[in-house]
């Protein structure tokens, strides 16, 4: 499904001897530069009813013609009443409490019970926006706060502002293993060589940076907070797998569970029972697309997640 756009403008003489994509950036600022470079390439934009290529100079003057079709959700994607933790929703975001085990976007094996789905029921028009609105994601097993995008002016603010790495975003997580102290994982994140459904840390990856501090140890464990720089995939799980503390319950990068020398029974059945990685992100924050002033959430970690803290302290307790 898409959605047409159609605008006119002219260059200002000010803008004469920037690239043509930079200069039409500036003039329908509504916009990002990466889709607007997406349109001239494809032939949308007419420049004095003449194409040009993105790096084409201009003179300043010109008209601009572009009608464009913005892809908008999959025709396949189908709304669902499912329902939503929504913490809190206006006219150009939307900021929801995603629980554990859904999955944000439809695809293979899950055309159902989606994020997305759920999203097109409860606000049919985000049906014109690309990706129905999410313009970041977390895993299936991660719990937390998600920002979706109501219109494309929205999309383009919030794209925009998780490029310039601006957006705030703070997880708490339980890594296996008792960290003496933070400190930061600045290591290029990319597509595992052989495992092609995971990541990894690889020289061939994109930049990923994750600052992390110690909230709690406990004897084999420790509680973490983590701020991102960049939105890799699995970026946190892999940066902390690769420090040797992976994340309690991960299935793809936690390896062998690790329990507390001579833990007791209920501890160790309360560990050995925990299936999905113990991350959960509880602050977002960033610049709000109509007001311009700096807006955050917080929320409190799931259930599963502060029984596993108070099961590890009464075992620190017991033990000390």
């Amino acid at each position: 499904m898409s959605d047409s756009i159609e605008l006119h403008g002219i260059i200002p003489d000010e803008s004469a001897g920037m690239r043509l994509d930079q200069a039409l950036a500036q003039l329908f600022a509504d916009y990002s530069r990466g889709q607007i470079t997406k349109w001239i390439k494809a032939g949308y934009v007419q420049v004095d009813q003449t194409t040009r290529r993105p790096r084409d100079s201009v003179m300043g003057g010109e008209q601009v013609f572009i009608h464009a079709q913005v892809e908008a959700v999959d025709d396949s994607w189908i709304a669902q009443a499912i329902k939503l933790d929504i913490i809190h929703e206006d006219q150009d975001v939307l900021i929801i409490n995603k629980p554990a085990g859904m999955v944000v976007h439809p695809g293979a094996g899950n055309q159902q019970g989606t994020l997305v789905n759920a999203l097109l029921h409860h606000a049919p028009e985000l049906e014109a926006i690309p990706r129905a609105g999410i313009v970041h994601r977390i895993d299936k097993g991660t719990t937390g706060l998600l920002m979706i995008a109501k219109t494309l002016q929205a999309h383009n603010s919030l794209v925009s502002q998780l490029q310039e790495r601006t957006v705030q975003r703070e997880y708490q997580a339980i890594a296996m293993g008792v960290m003496t102290a933070g400190g930061t994982v600045e290591e290029p994140i990319g597509r595992h060589h052989i495992e092609r459904k995971r990541m990894a840390v690889t020289g061939t990856g994109k930049p990923a940076v994750t600052h992390y501090r110690v909230e709690q140890r406990f004897r084999a464990h420790t509680h973490i907070r983590c701020k991102l720089e960049t939105g890799r995939t699995h970026q946190i799980r892999v940066h902390m797998a690769h420090i040797r503390y992976p994340l309690l319950g991960d299935p793809a990068y936690g390896g062998r569970l690790r329990l507390p020398k001579g833990a007791s029974e209920q501890c160790q059945q309360a560990l050995q029972s925990f299936k999905r990685q113990a991350l959960h992100a509880g602050l977002l924050g960033f610049i709000h697309p109509r007001s311009e002033q700096a807006v955050s959430w917080q929320i409190d970690m799931p259930q599963d997640m502060l029984d596993i803290l108070t099961v590890l302290e009464t075992d620190r307790l017991q033990n000390s």
